[in-house]
């Protein structure tokens, strides 16, 4: 790998970063992103909340436990402290990316998002299909011009195209995917959303 590509890659994770610390403020504010008027915001994240709470509960214990482990030795303390710390906000911030950063319907497009990692923006008039469709993928299998945006280990709408979108993953590795899987709280309302507004309904 070349630096240029070690410089892209890190810019890119910074970005990612910044993106998860600023959900952290739209969170605590009850605000949403990429929302606009006459939207429809479609929920994705109640699925993992427990998951979620259940690991920084876990972290937190982990943190005031080598805490006292490490009481004697004040480097190794203060690194672990730091390394425990920013786990739990990095949990909390990831969890909190995807209750801001919701699938929105509308504008044209579907938007289809994964917290701070995917932001795919799918024009309307692209989409052939969209169906309540419960599936428990198998993570170690993919399938070519398929995007499986799975939450908690499940994705509930099927999404197929008259012609391929591209996705950009969080390195910047780019796919062509004619198929959209993805998960949402309520996915038979989301459904509804997104037909009322699909050009063929007009």
């Amino acid at each position: 790998m070349s630096i240029g590509e070690l410089i892209a890659r890190a810019r890119r994770l910074a970005a990612h970063e910044g993106r998860w610390m600023a959900s952290l403020g739209l969170w605590a504010t009850r605000r949403g992103h990429g929302v606009g008027a006459g939207d429809t915001a479609v929920g994705y994240a109640r699925a993992q909340a427990s998951t979620m709470y259940g690991m920084v509960f876990f972290f937190s214990i982990e943190t005031v436990g080598v805490s006292f482990m490490l009481a004697a030795y004040p480097v190794a303390h203060l690194v672990m402290l730091i390394l425990d710390l920013y786990t739990v906000v990095l949990v909390l911030g990831l969890h909190a990316a995807a209750v801001t950063r919701p699938h929105v319907v509308g504008q044209g497009e579907l938007r289809v998002r994964r917290g701070a990692r995917l932001d795919l923006r799918i024009p309307l008039d692209r989409i052939e299909s969209v169906r309540h469709d419960l599936r428990f993928p198998d993570a170690n299998k993919s399938e070519d011009g398929v995007l499986e945006v799975v939450i908690a280990s499940q994705t509930s709408i099927t999404v197929t195209l008259t012609e391929s979108v591209t996705v950009v993953s969080l390195w910047g590795r780019r796919t062509q995917v004619r198929t959209v899987h993805c998960h949402a709280d309520d996915p038979r309302t989301a459904v509804a959303a997104i037909r009322q507004l699909l050009p063929a309904a007009g």
